[in-house]
């Protein structure tokens, strides 16, 4: 029982400003306000209302709203974020995806599950769903033609260098095989209209393939997307054997820069705007007629200022046959792509994207052709069997 409940609220906030407690101890948000009387770590809202779904796991408490007893006091001060991060992230493999305020709810739940619940980070062996090399299993697929999700069968192995996904259960051949090299996965529960969505791209003769995948259980999504950055990591190791650890975590996957609407019109700006759904993946900018389609109708590559690559907001004013307004001009040494944003803020949000890419220097694999760079401005359709790959304009 508190004998000064006052008083432990000013020692509570006067524990939140040590070191390492200003920060979540989930996802590093600033000014965590909530805490864990049970873990003794400072939590945010968002983590903490995951905390809360975890009775047994978990009890929280508001630093500027609730009352404490002397004896949570007591264990929180011996606790704090410093010390449980150094119990209960004592063997996070590097691979390990650790998520941040603006990750979706499924990666952070994941997270603080596989901390505190399953321990995951103190016992390594319960780290075999995800560390151990090799995956099979059935996860939801989104059909290319119907858009109908359907079971199928999923291989991820290290030794072969690929995930494949078969159509029937006992068929011998695999229906695509994806190579690790050029793999990412990325959640997107609102593009795909479910939680445990996840975005799967590989590239096919030098083009992007989209597969859209999930399953119903959470846990089992998350291990599916640890493996594949597992694969990734010891591809990369092997790959770059002089590289640390910290430059090879950034390219294990990752989201995507920028996506949504724009209007576009054809190589000699004749044409007619057209609204597609746009996607900037790394220096990749690619183009869609629905969100979920399974191949780009087009893809450009953007390079760098250094290379006569700029952004500029606006059209040229003998443009015509936009709807939307507010333009965006970017220029390359070949030709100029003209894109039209329905909102100011949208046109600010896609240049402020364009001029990160822009700005950063280009790479030896990108001048080289490797990994995520495709040959500028070459972009690809394919045909209805799939096979045949068309280089054509930036015009559909």
């Amino acid at each position: 029982m508190a004998k000064d409940p006052e008083r432990n609220s000013c020692l509570l906030r006067d524990l939140r400003q040590r070191a390492g407690n200003e920060l979540c101890a989930d996802c590093g948000a600033a000014e965590p306000d909530w805490v864990s009387v049970t873990l003794g770590v400072f939590v945010c809202q968002g983590c903490s209302l995951i905390h809360r779904s975890i009775e047994s796991l978990s009890q929280v408490k508001s630093v500027l709203q609730d009352t404490f007893e002397d004896k949570e006091i007591e264990f929180i001060t011996s606790m704090g974020n410093e010390a449980a991060k150094a119990k209960y992230e004592l063997q996070v493999p590097p691979f390990y995806h650790r998520p941040s305020h603006t990750d979706c709810r499924i990666l952070r739940e994941q997270w603080i599950r596989a901390k505190y619940e399953r321990q995951e980070f103190i016992h390594i062996e319960k780290q075999e769903p995800y560390s151990a090399g090799y995956r099979e299993g059935f996860l939801w697929k989104r059909g290319r033609d119907n858009g109908q999700f359907l079971s199928r069968k999923f291989i991820l192995s290290e030794r072969e260098g690929a995930l494949k996904y078969f159509n029937k259960q006992d068929a011998k051949e695999p229906k695509a095989i994806m190579r690790i090299q050029t793999l990412n996965a990325t959640f997107q529960p609102a593009k795909i209209g479910n939680p445990c969505g996840l975005q799967i791209t590989y590239l096919r003769d030098n083009s992007t393939r989209n597969i859209f995948v999930y399953h119903e259980d959470s846990k089992e999504m998350v291990d599916w997307f640890t493996a594949i950055r597992a694969a990734r990591f010891n591809y990369q190791k092997v790959a770059f054997p002089g590289a640390n650890d910290e430059d090879l975590v950034p390219r294990l996957t990752r989201n995507f820069m920028k996506e949504g609407y724009m209007e576009k019109t054809g190589p000699r700006h004749t044409e007619g705007f057209k609204k597609r759904w746009f996607t900037m993946d790394d220096r990749r900018l690619m183009y869609f007629k629905d969100p979920l389609d399974a191949y780009a109708r087009g893809e450009v590559f953007i390079g760098s200022k250094e290379n006569s690559y700029t952004v500029v907001s606006g059209l040229p004013p003998s443009i015509q046959g936009y709807h939307w307004k507010y333009g965006i001009t970017i220029e390359t040494p070949d030709r100029k792509f003209l894109f039209a944003c329905e909102t100011e803020a949208e046109q600010k949000d896609w240049i402020a994207a364009f001029q990160r890419v822009v700005n950063r220097p280009m790479m030896p694999q990108e001048y080289a052709g490797t990994e995520y760079t495709l040959a500028p401005l070459k972009e690809t359709l394919p045909s209805e069997s799939e096979k045949l790959t068309v280089s054509l304009s930036l015009c559909s």
